[in-house]
């Protein structure tokens, strides 16, 4: 037989009864109270027309083509730069020296194509001058010496072989000045045309050279290709950097860009050049953007969520930088509520 109540004291059941109640009741409480969290959540989400997005930042990356140590600095993190402004320079004393080398080639085969040119020097011109003006006044004597023997030999004066003498004697002075005039032409003329187009083309191959080394040369100097941020500088004065390794990090402010992931249901009332506000946490007046692609494929999930639960977890390292642009007080990586207006 069980022991009846009388036997056993009922006190410790009825108490474990009220516990079991109590409970109840306050699983019941939570339960409720939960569900009034949710009801309160759910009134106070975003409006359909608010989605979540983030600060996307396109950097470009400058470098140098050819390799050397980091010789110059001319930047940090955080300065704003015009289009044109030095960032850094490399170490360049093979390049110049590659360049006047060229230079100094350069300028000794022009001398010699403009000496092929010219011909002989004045002096020389004027030694064979002097020898074809005495040639010339020889020439004139003996063929006035010529016509007198002439004139003595119909006299019979003087004999034929005296006559035949100074007759070749006239004929050697003509041949002594046609020579001399060929010898003047050609001391004017300079070198030969080929010998010249010879010379002209290893000017023309020097000039190349020329120009590639000084296009070296200023490959060891970069400058800002468009004004922006610097974000970043990879390296630091003295250290070896690799052919077509990024030094600076440019931020143009035409880069940063605000991305977001709608809905599918909501694509058809989107359009390329509708107009979006953009809310930061902080600043109490929403940025207006301008919508500038829509892509043609869809996805299952953004690549990084921001909620509104996680923005309170996220720190940020900040730099204080005063702002050119409204771009430019937006940061990558930062999240943003993007309202899109009704009826765009």
């Amino acid at each position: 037989m069980s022991p009846s109540c009388s036997e056993i004291p009922c006190e410790p059941y009825e108490k474990d009864i009220q516990t079991m109640r109590w409970i109840t009741y306050t699983k019941v409480t939570f339960t409720g109270a939960i569900m009034l969290m949710a009801t309160g959540c759910a009134r106070t989400s975003p409006t359909p027309e608010t989605v979540q997005g983030y600060v996307e930042g396109e950097f470009v990356y400058v470098s140098a083509p050819l390799p050397g140590k980091l010789a110059a600095l001319s930047v940090q993190r955080g300065t704003q730069v015009k289009a044109g402004d030095l960032l850094f320079e490399l170490e360049n004393v093979q390049e110049s020296t590659a360049r006047d080398e060229t230079r100094l080639r350069l300028a000794q085969i022009r001398a010699q194509v403009a000496d092929a040119k010219k011909g002989k020097r004045p002096t020389e011109l004027e030694a064979t001058t002097a020898q074809l003006n005495l040639a010339r006044t020889a020439l004139q004597f003996s063929e006035k010496e010529l016509a007198r023997q002439e004139k003595l030999l119909a006299a019979r004066v003087v004999p034929l072989q005296e006559v035949d003498r100074i007759r070749s004697q006239r004929d050697q002075d003509r041949q002594r000045v046609a020579q001399l005039e060929a010898e003047l032409g050609t001391a004017k003329l300079g070198s030969r045309s080929d010998q010249i187009a010879a010379t002209e083309a290893s000017m023309h191959a020097l000039e190349a050279a020329l120009a590639r080394s000084e296009w070296d040369l200023a490959q060891k100097r970069q400058t800002a290709p468009t004004a922006g941020l610097v974000f970043d500088t990879l390296y630091r004065n003295g250290e070896w950097v690799a052919a077509g390794r990024p030094v600076i990090v440019l931020l143009p402010p035409h880069n940063i860009k605000v991305r977001t992931f709608v809905p599918q249901s909501r694509l058809a009332t989107l359009h390329q050049g509708d107009t979006a506000k953009v809310i930061v946490d902080g600043i109490g007046t929403p940025f207006s953007g301008t919508v500038s692609f829509i892509s043609p494929q869809a996805e299952f999930t953004p690549p990084v969520i921001y909620s509104r639960e996680s923005r309170q977890k996220l720190v940020y390292m900040v730099e204080l930088a005063f702002d050119q642009a409204t771009a430019l007080k937006l940061h990558p990586g930062q999240p943003v509520s993007v309202t899109f207006r009704s009826g765009s």
